[in-house]
């Protein structure tokens, strides 16, 4: 229900960006420049200026309200999920996306495509919040946000659900625990935004009916995708450059960089225009190949057309993005990718003429697409789905999947991601993985005490209690009436009355029972009995049936949960020796720190392990005199194999292959 809700509210969002997008862009720079056609070096001062204002709003805007705000859309959620215990809060991806839009509107080299994904992943962890869910809950629905906005603006609903798990790790894997829930908030979002373009269209057309036909095929695909995760290099480079050379390195003002960025950007387009499209509609019209129809051109001049709209689009999104206006990266990778494909056909035409039919260089482009944003996201698998689900092309798998991952491959040391991790076990979130799985997959039933000693009924007097008490003990009584449980007892709450002997002698269970108490049923795991230990603070929880009976059946420790964990831990940790013999020096490592710093804990450089000295080999630690004759106290003995003896034996011979464990006088 709340991922629904979550896709619900993510594709609604997608829904009003698109629309402010939509009508920024016919109002403002579609004014001035018509950016799906072929013409070059129009210089118009609208072309100019606008990027320059739309990124002098976007700088006021994120410093007046949310000045906080870093990184773009899919940097920002990824952190937030590693670093910010999935805390995402909505204020600044609103105000980012509403920013973006006006970037956009004007002209800026960015894409929608990423600040929609931290819309959505902050709706996710805001709904989290709200419903006071764990860390590890609301890290699900930033997940989920996130599929919802990318199923959404690029009508992709798998592609979405498998980017927004896929986009936290530089190497290809998934967040597996917000699979299902990402799957049915893209499947919502997905649903939502389409019935304002109507289902049944694609975000590009034309690409339907193209398929892979012939093995020979692969070689321009091939090529393709070197090429791909080349410009992936140039446009990451590129983001860097700007971002942490050129911005820092002149000094100015935040809300000014933006500004700057965008004049240079309008500069660029007085060349080529192409550059400001976030429409996509330079690319629609090279597949579909009414862009051909403004100009006669040779192949090789489309070829130089495509070819600098792809290198000046890394530059321009660099400096628009990269310079601090809002927006995203990942629509301009699409956008680059398409452009390279559209080149690579062009090019092959040129040397080869008729080599290669027409419906091979309309599918580069798709293909390409999605080979750049495999590469500049590092997120292979997900960009062959959403390439697919976005043109419609089911039947250029075979050539996506090739250059995606070849794309994946050369260009993925280079993402534009600077907050993902390499794996899931590079990730901070994931650190008790083998715990928490142990205490999911470990039910209360199997750690429940069913004979429970220490019962009463709530007529049991103080005394009786009393004397049932073992010294050293701190017990737990359960008063329990027509086989319910409707109080507990502890030694504080005995301890409380005990402190006035007149009413000890009159008390009763009870008068002193804790009666408001949470309990558990055989059938939870001790990771929620866990949460209810938290939430009331008891050393014991009692069991009740699940059936809606509440009959009494037993009680659970923290100290039977804690030597569930522990015994799993002994165990892994005999499995990971006996597996990886190497790792015993470490283990043994440790227990000598661990007899250090009991024996003298603020100087560690005291103790040393030490050869046996030649005038002591053959003797006993107790004929030897280590301390007088050497300066040395003896604590322990490590043997051949790493084993630590401790206390050592003070009456064996010592041989020249022991290390003496001793603390320097």
């Amino acid at each position: 229900m709340l991922a629904a809700i979550v896709g619900l509210l993510g594709g609604l969002a997608a829904v009003g960006l698109e629309q402010l997008i939509e009508h920024g862009t016919h109002y403002l720079v579609g004014r001035y420049t018509h950016l799906g056609e072929p013409q070059i070096f129009q210089f118009r001062i609208g072309v100019l200026l606008l990027p320059a204002i739309g990124g002098l709003v976007s700088g006021l805007a994120m410093v007046w309200l949310c000045p906080n705000a870093f990184g773009h859309g899919t940097d920002a959620l990824t952190h937030a999920f590693h670093r910010n215990l999935g805390d995402f809060p909505l204020k600044g991806p609103m105000v980012k996306g509403v920013a973006a839009a006006g970037v956009i509107s004007c002209g800026g080299s960015a894409g929608p495509e990423g600040p929609i994904a931290a819309v959505g992943a902050a709706i996710g962890s805001s709904i989290g919040k709200l419903f006071r869910l764990t860390p590890r809950e609301r890290r699900i629905f930033l997940v989920s946000g996130c599929a919802a906005g990318v199923g959404a603006i690029f009508q992709c609903p798998l592609g979405g659900a498998l980017f927004a798990a896929e986009i936290l790790y530089s190497e290809p894997e998934f967040e597996s625990d917000g699979m299902i829930p990402a799957f049915i908030a893209s499947v919502i979002g997905y649903s939502t935004f389409m019935l304002f373009p109507g289902f049944g269209k694609h975000m590009l057309s034309g690409a339907q009916s193209l398929a892979f036909s012939s093995p020979f095929e692969l070689i321009p695909y091939a090529m393709l995708g070197l090429l791909c995760g080349g410009l992936s290099i140039v446009f990451s480079v590129s983001q860097r450059f700007v971002e942490h050379r050129a911005v820092p390195g002149s000094h100015l003002p935040r809300w000014l960089a933006p500004a700057l960025g965008g004049l240079a950007t309008g500069a660029i387009a007085l060349v080529l225009p192409q550059v400001m499209d976030g429409r996509y509609r330079f690319i629609q019209n090279a597949m579909d190949g009414s862009l051909f129809h403004y100009a006669d051109h040779a192949p090789i001049v489309w070829a130089m057309l495509f070819g600098a709209v792809a290198l000046l689009k890394c530059v321009a999104t660099a400096l628009t993005v990269g310079s601090g206006a809002s927006g995203g990266v990942l629509g301009p990778s699409v956008f680059i990718g398409g452009a390279a494909g559209a080149f690579l056909g062009s090019f092959i035409e040129s040397i080869y003429p008729g080599t290669f039919p027409e419906t091979l260089r309309q599918a580069l482009i798709p293909v390409g697409m999605g080979g750049v944003l495999a590469a500049s996201m590092r997120t292979p698998l997900a960009a062959v789905v959403m390439v697919t689900e976005m043109t419609g092309s089911y039947g250029l798998i075979v050539p996506l999947m090739l250059v995606c991952t070849s794309a994946y491959v050369v260009g993925k040391r280079y993402g534009l991601n600077r907050e993902q991790v390499k794996t899931a076990a590079d990730s901070p979130v994931h650190a008790a993985d083998a715990i928490l799985h142990l205490l999911e997959a470990t039910h209360v039933e199997q750690y429940m005490e069913r004979d429970w000693p220490l019962l009463a009924s709530p007529d049991t007097k103080l005394h009786d209690l009393v004397e049932r008490i073992k010294p050293g003990t701190r017990p737990v009584f359960a008063v329990i009436k027509s086989d319910r449980i409707v109080g507990l007892i502890s030694v504080p709450d005995i301890r409380k009355v005990m402190d006035h002997p007149n009413l000890a002698d009159a008390l009763i269970a009870g008068d002193m029972m804790t009666e408001r108490i949470s309990s558990v049923t055989p059938a939870q795991n001790l990771y929620e009995a866990l949460e209810v230990f938290k939430i009331e603070n008891h050393d014991c929880l009692p069991v009740v049936a699940g059936d809606g009976s509440h009959k009494f059946l037993g009680m659970l420790s923290r100290e039977r949960v804690f030597d569930a964990v522990r015994q799993n831990m002994m165990q892994t940790q005999e499995f990971i020796f006996r597996e990886h013999a190497g790792l015993a020096a470490i283990d043994q490592e440790a227990r000598l720190q661990q007899l250090v710093m009991g024996v003298t804990p603020e100087k560690t450089d005291r103790v040393q392990r030490l050869m046996v000295p030649l005038d002591a080999l053959g003797k006993s630690l107790r004929t030897a005199d280590f301390r007088n004759q050497f300066g040395i106290q003896v604590i322990a003995i490590e043997q051949p194999d790493g084993s630590i003896q401790c206390p050592p034996d003070i009456d064996t011979p010592l041989v020249s292959s022991v290390r003496l464990v001793a603390v320097v006088m």
